[in-house]
């Protein structure tokens, strides 16, 4: 079993795997259960950091991991959602764990809203669609990013949908 290639997005050169993704690979590995507990509250002593425990059953066996979010490692849409991301980035390294991916989460990163976000791609194919352009302006306005989009191909264009809807969602 492998990740399905849509799940897998270049940045600077660099691959990274998308929680949606890995969860993707982990279904396909029976996964029985993914439990996240919060191991630390977000507070001023703690420079507003959240850590969260994730722990993924499968009949395999059990894996742990922990992930953190705090300000200074999200962008600022996400800053208000601290929780949140340390729970995704906790579940997206167990399920690293679980369905043995080495590369690292798209969701672990500490994105810049100035980060040039049409490194997704480097080859360039059949241009995006129309309505692709259209959903992509949508949602870098609703994200606050900048997006160059001569650079955009097809496939990079829907890989980046994707990856906005998500945060979106999360927001």
């Amino acid at each position: 079993m492998a990740i399905n290639e849509k799940f897998i997005i270049n940045l600077q050169g660099k691959s990274y795997v998308t929680y949606e993704g890995l969860l993707d690979l982990a279904h396909q590995k029976n996964l029985k259960s993914l439990v996240v507990d919060l191991i630390q509250m977000p507070t001023p002593e703690n420079n507003m950091t959240a850590i969260c425990k994730a722990t993924a059953t499968t009949e395999d066996g059990i894996f742990t991991d922990i992930g953190d979010a705090n300000p200074q490692s999200v962008n600022s849409t996400i800053a208000p959602h601290i929780i949140r991301m340390a729970s995704t980035r906790a579940k997206a390294r167990v399920l690293r764990d679980l369905t043995n991916v080495g590369m690292t989460a798209f969701e672990e990163l500490n994105l810049d809203e100035n980060m040039n976000v049409t490194e997704y791609d480097n080859i360039q194919e059949e241009p995006p669609t129309r309505r692709q352009v259209e959903t992509i302006k949508k949602l870098a306005e609703e994200l606050n990013v900048n997006v160059d989009y001569d650079k955009l191909s097809k496939k990079s264009a829907g890989t980046l949908i994707s990856k906005m809807l998500g945060e979106v969602k999360r927001t």
